[in-house]
């Protein structure tokens, strides 16, 4: 994988030391990816360091557009990019659309038209006209470390297949976060 100033780092070093939650998005223009992504920028650090647990984002764009994408997400936690797809290819991740649309991310706010037309201008309005990854590219999340032991993998099967990230969260062992905008009701 490449990080945000253009050095490589292998692939295993972000989960050797310690364990790791790794979320692939299937492209930085995506407008599920970023409405996700947005979310995880809500994960205290705190709560990962309580937990020892790493999180990661990991695209499939050239890693020019990790630092825009963080700034537009919010996103302050590791962010890399594997722009070959040779990870996603490993792990089985799958091109194209499933047939299941039936599933739903609660981290998706926006509506799939209004959502694709705020990602198109996002790429014609970027610095240079790239839409950021093959676009025909899905995503997935794993919990892996330390060492080589895997804990949990999902493989999204459509744009709004995300594993909901208390869930994730959970099974790594961090607390998990309130991303509503509504007040707690406490019963008192």
């Amino acid at each position: 994988v490449v990080d945000a100033d253009g050095r490589t780092v292998p692939f295993e070093a972000l989960y050797v030391e310690q364990k790791a939650i790794v979320v692939f998005v299937r492209n930085f223009l995506c407008y599920t990816c970023k409405e996700y992504v947005e979310d995880l920028a809500k994960v205290p650090k705190a709560f990962l360091q309580e937990a020892n647990v790493r999180l990661i984002v990991i695209g499939q764009s050239s890693y020019h557009h990790i630092k825009p994408f963080c700034s537009l997400t919010g996103y302050t936690h590791e962010m890399y990019v594997d722009p070959q797809r040779e990870i996603y290819k490993t792990l089985g991740m799958k091109r194209g659309e499933g047939n299941n649309v039936s599933v739903r991310s609660p981290h998706v706010k926006s509506n799939t038209f209004l959502g694709c037309i705020r990602s198109v201008w996002r790429a014609m309005t970027g610095p240079a006209f790239d839409f950021q990854g093959d676009p025909a590219q899905q995503g997935g999340a794993l919990i892996l470390g330390p060492g080589n032991e895997v804990h949990f993998l999902h493989l999204d099967k459509n744009r709004l297949d995300h594993v909901p990230i208390n869930t994730v969260l959970q099974l790594a062992g961090v607390k998990t976060v309130n991303f509503t905008n509504k007040p707690q009701i406490i019963d008192v």
